[in-house]
């Protein structure tokens, strides 16, 4: 089975900054696209930012320009650069990274995190 981990979280003065790491742990043999979600409370889940294995990236319009999606490989490892933040960022933060637990199999799944809490406010 595959286990994600997400760390980084944390409360922050509106235009601090703030990295997010996730790392899957486990059976990984192949992964796909690598993402970051956001769920502030009683809003809808969305989509921040995703980058696949050829490194292409895309962001929600409101986090272009002040979020950057990493990833490494070989640690199995995406991250989230978010600087500049809002006190609208606010939310728990999930990771989900599409992978591959057999060697089997080269079909992807979903993995989510834990979530992490990510609070901005003077």
């Amino acid at each position: 089975q595959v286990h994600l981990v997400e760390s980084g979280g944390g409360l922050v003065q509106p235009g601090g900054s703030l990295r997010l790491s996730c790392a899957a742990s486990g059976s990984v043999f192949s992964v796909g696209v690598m993402g970051w979600y956001r769920q502030a409370p009683g809003k809808e889940r969305e989509l921040v930012a995703t980058i696949t294995s050829g490194s292409s990236t895309n962001y929600l319009d409101s986090v272009k320009g002040r979020f950057t999606i990493s990833r490494d490989y070989a640690k199995n490892t995406v991250y989230l650069q978010m600087n500049n933040l809002k006190p609208e960022d606010t939310a728990v933060y999930y990771c989900k990274i599409a992978a591959s637990p057999s060697i089997i199999s080269t079909r992807l799944f979903d993995f989510w995190g834990q979530g992490t809490q990510v609070t901005v406010s003077s």
